[in-house]
C-alpha cells in the first residue's frame, strides 16, 4: 500500500514504476488519496483543476522523459465547427480530460471581440476569405473542364475553423440527404436520427418546435432585413411558380423564403462562440493554439497519441482513450496519410510505411460549385455605397459601438430551394440572394449598383480525390474535385442560369431592372451559357466526404457508422470528411450535428431519435415547380 498526502492546487497526474502505472489521481485541494493498490491503476474523481502529464503505463518507460510526455482521456485535432462540440461535449463528464489541439490562432484578440472584429462582425466576411491569417487558402488542381481554371478553396484556420470565417447561413439540407445516407451504409443516420442532434445543438430566436432547438449552444436568427430587393426577391420567386416556405429547415425546404442564420446579437456565433468558449474555464480541458498536428501515434494498430509542432518545436502528446481527428475535409485525411492510413500504392511511392491499407481516404471528395447571376439595379439602393471608405467608416463604428446596423448581418438573408427538373423528388438547386455585386470571392471592390443570386446544383455527380504531395505537413496536397466532368452536371448548371434569369424576369423585379450583368445578354445559346459556366461558376465552399462513413464491406468506406477508422482502434474521424455524400445545402450545421451525434456515440450514449417528423412532398413530380 501506498499512502501520500497532496497539500495545494495538484495536476491530475500517474504515478510510474517499472513501467508500470501505480495510480491515476484526479485532484484539487487539500485532498488526500490512501491506500492505493499498486498492483493495479487506481482511479479518484475529486472536483478542481487538473490535467493529466504522464503517459498510461503502456505508453511509458522507466525514462524520465518518457513520463512527462502529457496524456490525456482524449486528444481531438482541430478546433473547428465538428472539434469546438466535441470539446465540450465530452468534458460534460468531469472524470474525463480532453486536449484539442488547433492549427491556427485564437479567435479573439487579447480577449476582445472587437479587437478581431474582421471574425465577429457578419458583414466583414470576405476579409478572412482572402486572407491567410485564419486560412489555410488552399487551391486546386487545373480543371479540365473548367478552361483549366485553379480553384481558390478558403478553409479555417482559427478557432471555429470554417465557422469563423462562412457566411454564417445555417442550413441543414434535406431530409431525405439522410436517409440516402443510411441507403449507403451509414447506419443510425437517417434523419429521424438526426433531426434531435441538429434540435440539440441549436437555439432558434423563433423557439422550440418539432424541427427547430430552443436551448443549445448554437444561436440561430432569422434574418430581419427589410431590404426591398429582398422582399423582390421572394416575391419573384412565388411569381416564377414556387411556393413561400416559412423555415427551410423544418417541414419544407422546397421554395423561396427567408434564410437561418448563426447570427446572434450582431455578432458571428461560431462554434468557438457557441461551445469552445464558453468553457475554457472547465479543469479538464486544455486547448492549445498555433499547434500543427504532423503525425499520429501507433502501437501497432491502435492510436496512442498524436505528434505536433508548436512554436517551432516537436512535441508529443497521449491519448488514453481516443484520438480524433477533426481537421475537415482536407486536413483530415491528409493527416492519416501522413501517419500511414490510406492507399498502400501513393504511401509506398512517398516512403511512408502503412499501417492501414483504406484506398477511400481521399477519395470520394464532393464539392459544390456556385455561380453569380447579375443584374444591374436602376435605383441607388444596393449595398454598393456601404462598401464606399466614408460610409464603411459609419457602419464599422456603429457595430463596435452597439453590433447593430448594416455591420450585423452578411446580407444574405433570402434564398431558396428548387427542384431542376420533372420526377427529382426533393431541391436539387440552391438560390442565394444578395443585394450586391460580389467580384472574386469579394477580392475585387463591387463596381455598379447591381444585384445577385449565387445558384448552383446541390447534387452533382463529379467526384474527385486528394493526395499527399510530399511528405512535408507544410505541403498542402492536391486537391482534384474534378468539377463538371458528367454531362448531368454541365446540364444542371446550364439550367440553374435559365431559372435564375427567369425569376429576375418577373414583375416584382420590374423597379429595379437594369441589364444584366453576368452572364450578359450576348450569353443566350447553351454552348455560350455552357462557356460562362467553366469561365465563372467557383466553389461554395463545402469540401466534404473525403473520409467517408460506410459499411467495412464497402472498399471506399473509411469509418464505421460510429465515426471510427476501419481496422484500426482508439481513432476516429469527426467532422465533414465523413459525410458519405455531400448534402442538399450548405455543411457547417450537419458538421456541427455530426459531433453532437458522435459524441453521444464517444460517450455510450442512447441514440436521440424522432420517428416520423413528417416532410413535404410536392403535389406531384410531373411538373418541375
Amino acid at each position: 500500500d501506498l499512502s501520500l498526502t497532496f497539500l495545494g492546487e495538484m495536476t491530475r497526474g500517474r504515478l510510474i514504476r517499472d513501467s508500470r502505472c501505480l495510480f491515476t489521481c484526479v485532484a484539487g485541494r487539500n485532498s488526500v488519496l490512501k491506500k492505493l493498490n499498486t498492483k493495479s491503476p487506481f482511479s479518484c474523481s475529486i472536483t478542481g483543476r487538473y490535467r493529466r502529464f504522464s503517459a498510461s503505463a503502456a505508453h511509458c518507460s522507466t525514462s524520465p522523459a518518457h513520463q512527462k510526455t502529457p496524456s490525456y482521456s482524449y486528444v481531438i485535432v482541430g478546433a473547428g465547427s465538428a472539434g469546438c462540440v466535441l470539446a465540450n461535449r465530452l468534458t460534460e463528464d468531469a472524470h474525463e480530460s480532453v486536449l484539442l489541439l488547433e492549427a491556427g490562432p485564437k479567435d479573439m484578440l487579447l480577449g476582445s471581440v472587437r479587437l478581431s472584429w474582421k471574425i465577429h462582425m457578419p458583414a466583414a466576411l470576405t476579409y478572412n476569405l482572402c486572407d491567410d491569417k485564419y486560412n489555410w487558402y488552399y487551391h486546386t488542381l487545373p480543371q479540365a473542364h473548367m478552361d483549366s481554371r485553379v480553384m481558390y478553396w478558403p478553409r479555417g484556420r482559427v478557432w471555429g475553423g470554417s465557422s469563423s470565417l462562412n457566411a454564417m447561413v445555417y442550413i441543414r439540407g434535406h431530409a431525405e440527404d439522410y436517409n440516402r445516407w443510411q441507403r449507403e451504409g451509414a447506419e443510425g443516420w437517417d434523419y429521424e436520427h438526426c433531426l434531435p442532434y441538429f434540435k440539440k445543438a441549436q437555439c432558434h430566436e423563433l423557439g422550440e418546435n418539432r424541427y427547430r432547438g430552443g436551448s443549445g449552444p448554437l444561436h440561430v436568427s432569422r434574418g430581419k432585413t427589410s431590404h426591398p430587393l429582398h422582399k423582390a426577391f421572394i416575391e419573384a420567386g412565388q411569381q416564377a411558380g414556387y411556393p413561400f416556405t416559412d423555415d427551410m429547415n423544418g417541414y419544407q425546404q422546397e421554395g423561396v423564403g427567408w434564410m437561418d442564420m448563426t447570427i446572434y446579437k450582431g455578432k458571428r456565433w461560431s462554434t468557438a462562440s457557441a461551445y469552445l468558449r464558453p468553457v475554457l474555464g472547465r479543469a479538464n480541458l486544455k486547448a492549445e493554439v498555433r499547434c500543427l498536428t504532423t503525425k499520429i501515434l501507433f502501437d501497432g494498430n491502435r492510436a496512442v497519441g498524436v505528434e505536433y509542432i508548436q512554436n517551432g518545436q516537436k512535441k508529443r502528446v497521449f491519448a488514453d482513450k481516443e484520438v480524433i481527428l477533426s481537421g475537415g475535409a482536407i486536413n483530415s485525411p491528409q493527416l492519416l496519410m501522413l501517419s500511414g492510413v490510406g492507399n498502400a500504392d501513393d504511401l509506398k511511392k512517398l516512403g511512408i510505411a502503412v499501417v492501414q491499407h483504406l484506398p477511400g481516404v481521399g477519395s470520394n471528395l464532393q464539392d459544390h460549385l456556385e455561380l453569380y447571376v447579375q443584374q444591374q439595379c436602376t435605383q441607388p439602393i444596393t449595398l454598393y455605397k456601404a462598401q464606399k471608405p466614408f460610409h464603411m467608416v459609419k457602419i464599422g463604428l456603429e457595430w463596435l459601438t452597439v453590433f447593430t446596423g448594416y455591420g450585423a448581418t452578411a446580407h444574405l438573408e433570402s434564398g431558396g430551394f428548387i427542384r431542376s427538373r420533372p420526377h427529382v423528388t426533393h431541391p436539387d438547386i440552391q438560390f442565394h440572394f444578395l443585394p450586391s455585386q460580389v467580384i472574386d470571392h469579394g477580392r475585387v471592390a463591387s463596381k455598379i449598383e447591381a444585384y445577385q443570386v449565387h445558384v448552383g446544383p446541390m447534387r452533382s455527380t463529379s467526384v474527385g480525390w486528394m493526395k499527399l504531395k510530399s511528405t512535408n505537413p507544410l505541403d498542402h496536397p492536391y486537391i482534384q474535385p474534378n468539377y463538371l466532368s458528367s454531362d448531368i452536371d454541365v446540364w444542371e448548371f446550364r439550367e440553374s442560369i435559365k431559372l435564375s434569369r427567369e425569376i429576375f424576369a418577373q414583375k416584382a423585379f420590374d423597379p429595379f431592372r437594369g441589364p444584366e450583368v453576368q452572364p450578359g445578354p450576348q450569353v443566350q445559346s447553351d454552348a455560350d451559357i455552357d462557356a460562362f459556366v467553366r469561365q465563372k461558376a467557383d466553389s461554395a465552399y463545402h469540401p466534404s466526404c473525403t473520409c467517408k462513413m460506410g459499411s467495412p464491406s464497402d472498399p471506399m468506406a473509411v469509418v464505421d457508422s460510429d465515426t471510427r477508422v476501419l481496422g484500426l482502434e482508439k481513432l476516429r474521424v469527426v467532422d465533414a470528411s465523413i459525410m458519405p455524400s455531400i448534402i442538399s445545402g450548405y455543411l457547417n450545421s450537419p458538421t456541427i450535428m455530426m459531433a453532437e451525434k458522435a459524441a453521444d456515440i464517444i460517450r455510450g450514449r442512447s441514440p436521440l431519435v424522432d420517428p416520423g417528423a413528417p416532410v413535404y412532398q410536392p403535389v406531384t413530380l410531373d411538373t418541375q415547380r
